[in-house]
C-alpha cells in the first residue's frame, strides 16, 4: 500500500516557474513507477510525465518538453515536478500516482489528493 501527498501548487503568472512534490508512504517506493497527471476544468485527465522505477528513465507529454522536469529521491521517498515557462494552459490540479509495473504509460494504483496550479496570463 503507497499513500501519495502532493505539495507546492499555487498561484503564478505565466512565464514564471513552481516546483511540485510528492511525498511517498511505503518501504518499497524504489519499487515503484512514479507519474504526474493533471486535470483542467472541463476536460480529461491527462498524463504529464513520469519515471520509471527500473530505469530511471523519465517520459513527458509533448505540451511540456523542454519546460518541465521529473525527479525522484527513492532515499527521500519523494518525487518533484520543476515546471518552468509556465503557460496558462498548463492551469490544472496535478496529480501524482504510483504503480507496480515497468512502464509510465501503464495503468496506475495509487494516487494523491491532487494540489492546485493556477497560471494567470
Amino acid at each position: 500500500q503507497v499513500q501519495l501527498v502532493e505539495s507546492g501548487g499555487g498561484l503564478v503568472q505565466a512565464g514564471g516557474s513552481l516546483r511540485l512534490s510528492c511525498a511517498a508512504s511505503g518501504r518499497t517506493f524504489s519499487r515503484y513507477t512514479m507519474g504526474w497527471f493533471r486535470q483542467a476544468p472541463g476536460k480529461e485527465r491527462e498524463f504529464v510525465a513520469g519515471i520509471v522505477w527500473s530505469s530511471g528513465s523519465a517520459y513527458y507529454a509533448d505540451s511540456v518538453k523542454g519546460r518541465f522536469t521529473v525527479s525522484r529521491d527513492n532515499a527521500r521517498h519523494t518525487m518533484s515536478l520543476q515546471m518552468n515557462s509556465l503557460k496558462p494552459e498548463d492551469t490544472a490540479v496535478y496529480y501524482c500516482a504510483a504503480t507496480q509495473r515497468g512502464s509510465v504509460w501503464a495503468n496506475y494504483d495509487y494516487w494523491g489528493q491532487g494540489t492546485q496550479v493556477t497560471v494567470s496570463s
